[in-house]
This record gives structure tokens, sequence and C-alpha cells, in this order.
């Protein structure tokens, strides 16, 4: 038993500290969480997104991505450009906030927010390198327990989207003001193109 639990607690450990740094990925499902739109859809479409490909590295992706970087390149300069028109969208937002009130606009339509979701995720090739490279490459260490390592971090993967979402619900209250609004959307803005930027001088 105890065997068995080192490559879990190992996954689970590495991939959290992987995905809990501050991406687009996160804030587009912290904005989702507070607004209360779509919240089960996106988180999991995220948590499944990394299933996908954090088993992918460990059955070998990863090493086709490594010997072929024109894969990422493309993935490079592809997120750049989208995370660049997101991050123009949300300072278009700060600079006219909404409320959460009942007179709010319909919410978007989910399958708007999920293609939005997918292409902040498999259009950042840190994605690639985070989880198929690196978490593929630390599972094969673990040989024929590699898998329990895989489903470690999908577990942790699965724990943080569901953490993040449901709790930003918990914020909702906060951003009944106008200027809060103003402030998650300019941070969101800020932090979109600078990634961008970050992906085309790297």
């Amino acid at each position: 038993m105890l065997t068995a639990s080192l490559p879990l607690a190992s996954g689970f450990a590495t991939s959290l500290a992987l995905i809990a740094a501050i991406g687009a990925q996160n804030a587009f499902v912290l904005r989702q969480g507070i607004r209360g739109e779509h919240v089960v859809p996106v988180v999991t479409t995220c948590a499944v997104s990394d299933l996908v490909l954090i088993f992918a590295g460990i059955a070998g992706f990863g090493a086709l991505v490594t010997t072929h970087p024109g894969i990422v390149s493309v993935a490079e300069y592809g997120g750049a450009a989208f995370l660049t028109g997101y991050g123009i969208l949300a300072a278009r937002r700060a600079l006219r906030p909404s409320t959460l009130t009942p007179a709010d606009a319909a919410p978007a339509r989910l399958a708007a927010v999920l293609a939005t979701c997918l292409a902040l995720t498999f259009l950042n090739p840190h994605v690639y390198l985070d989880t198929v490279v690196l978490l593929g490459m630390l599972a094969g260490e673990h040989g024929d327990s590699r898998w329990l390592f895989g489903l470690g971090a999908v577990t942790a993967s699965a724990v943080w989207f569901t953490t993040l979402g449901f709790g930003a619900t918990r914020l909702r209250r906060h951003f009944a003001a106008p200027g809060t609004w103003r402030v998650l959307d300019g941070a969101i803005a800020v932090t979109m193109v600078a990634l961008a930027a970050l992906l085309v001088l790297r």
C-alpha cells in the first residue's frame, strides 16, 4: 500500500505545483466561477483536458513534442495571438465594467465558453511542456508505477479546478460593484498580454 501511495502522492503534488500558477486558464476559470456561468462544464473541460494531456505524456507523446519543436512553435504564435485578443477583450470589459445584478445581459452561450476554454488550454505551449513533457518524464522515472503517478496528477487537476471554479462563486457578492469587475478584468488583461509577450519573446 505504501509503495503504491508514493507515486500517487508524488504525481498529485507535482501536478498541483504546476497548475496552481497564475495563467490564462486559471484566470478564465476564476472569472467563470465568479459569474456563476457554466461552471460545471468549464471545470469538467479543464480537468478532462489535463487528463488527456497527462496520459498522452506518459504514453510517450512528450517525446514526440521534444523531437519536433515545430509543434511547440506553432502553438506559441497561435497562443500569443489568441491571448492578445482575449486580453484586449478583457481590457474593454475593464473600461466598461458590468455588475452581477438581475438586469445583467444573458450569459454567454455554452459553446462559445467551452471553445474559449479549449483554446486557452490547447493553444498554450506551456501546457505541453508542463503536463506532457515534464509530467510524462517524471512519471517515467516511476517505472511500472508511472500510471499511478499519472492518476495522482490527474486527481490534483480535478481537485484544483473544482476548488477554483466553485470556490470563486463564493466571491460573487463582492463583485456587485462595477469597480471590482474593473480590477479583475484589468488584471486578466495584463496577465493575458504579458503571457502573449513571453511566448513571442522566449
